[in-house]
């Protein structure tokens, strides 16, 4: 039977197979992220991955040359999507405007939230050993994260020097970044105590300089 457009038109089998190949390359992608975040990369196989999505080793071998093809390709989709999450998270806060409770939710759930629904995530990015090509896919995103809590911290603290900002900056990550695995293997229960948890190690770190904006803000 011949698939038709909305128009009624015929699709071409050019794009039927474009299609099928987009659905499938995803397919993969999805099942990499599983058994990264289950196994680990250095014990991810792609015969594992495979397995995972329900195809042939070489079914995957058409779309994908070997593992460090598949992360790449997952890293690619990672950063885009934590793009996403950055930007809800700083673009839509109002820095001077709210208070630091506020804030922080307005900051962390949506990141929060994008790493609970990657935990694959972790595996690749926090490797010692990251290859350079994940390297380089991750620290464009890394560098804008330090930049907007920089940017965050100089509208609520104008009088910090830069050099205090950007060490502030850094070390609210840090905690972020370490606290960030217990809230992606906490149990869906257990989860709202650690997001709280970890927003409280936040705001006991950056109150004393950003608690209050400042006059006028």
């Amino acid at each position: 039977m011949t698939a038709r457009t909305a128009e009624g038109q015929a699709t071409p089998p050019a794009r039927r197979r474009q299609a099928r190949g987009e659905l499938r390359m995803a397919q993969i992608l999805d099942a990499s992220a599983a058994v990264f975040a289950r196994a680990g990369y250095e014990k991810t196989t792609t015969i594992a991955i495979a397995a995972e999505a329900g195809i042939s080793p070489g079914s995957l071998y058409q779309f994908f040359s070997n593992k460090e093809a598949i992360a790449q390709a997952l890293a690619d989709r990672f950063v885009t999507q934590l793009r996403a999450a950055h930007q809800e998270a700083f673009d839509s806060a109002r820095f001077t405007a709210l208070p630091l409770d506020g804030l922080l939710d307005r900051m962390v759930d949506p990141i929060v939230a994008f790493n609970v629904a990657n935990p694959g995530f972790k595996a690749l990015f926090a490797r010692p050993d990251m290859p350079a090509g994940l390297t380089d896919a991750a620290r464009p995103i890394q560098s804008a994260m330090l930049g907007r809590v920089e940017e965050m911290i100089a509208a609520r603290a104008p009088r910090l020097p830069a050099a205090e900002r950007l060490l502030t900056a850094r070390v609210a990550i840090q905690i972020f970044q370490a606290m960030v695995p217990l809230v992606v293997t906490g149990g869906e229960e257990e989860r709202p105590a650690l997001i709280r948890e970890l927003k409280r190690a936040l705001h006991g770190y950056l109150a004393p300089t950003i608690s209050a904006p400042p006059a006028g803000g």
